[in-house]
């Protein structure tokens, strides 16, 4: 059974940055990714790195400010948020997938995180 963990999450001023881990256990996933939703919105694809070669993807909601990394000995990823706004609250979960295919739809991802909140004050 696949648990994800994410941290890193709290209450941050406009310009700040913070850093989100995601630590997986119970079993090799082969690519990882990192959702977001804001209250009374969809779940947002942000980014996804592949844990077999490096490759990334990132997506509208992750363009320009936020950069998706691993440590794969350590089944650890990272998301570094530079910049943030108040448009950037919202909880951010942590997703994985046993394949190395990307998606950006939430339907496509079997494994979740429980989410750590975010909050971005003016």
């Amino acid at each position: 059974q696949v648990q994800l963990v994410e941290s890193g999450g709290g209450l941050v001023q406009a310009g700040r940055s913070l850093r989100l881990s995601c630590v997986a256990s119970g079993r090799t996933l082969s690519l990882m990714g990192w959702f977001r939703q804001a209250p009374g919105k969809e779940r947002e694809f942000i980014a996804a790195i592949s844990l077999l070669t490096g490759a990334t993807y990132v997506g509208d909601g992750g363009e320009g400010r936020f950069t998706i990394s691993i440590d794969s000995a350590k089944m650890t990823m990272y998301l570094q948020m530079n910049s943030l706004q108040p448009e950037d609250t919202a909880v951010y979960y942590c997703t994985g997938r046993d394949d190395n295919v990307f998606h950006v739809l939430e339907r496509e991802y079997k494994y979740w995180g429980q989410g750590t909140q975010i909050t971005v004050i003016p």
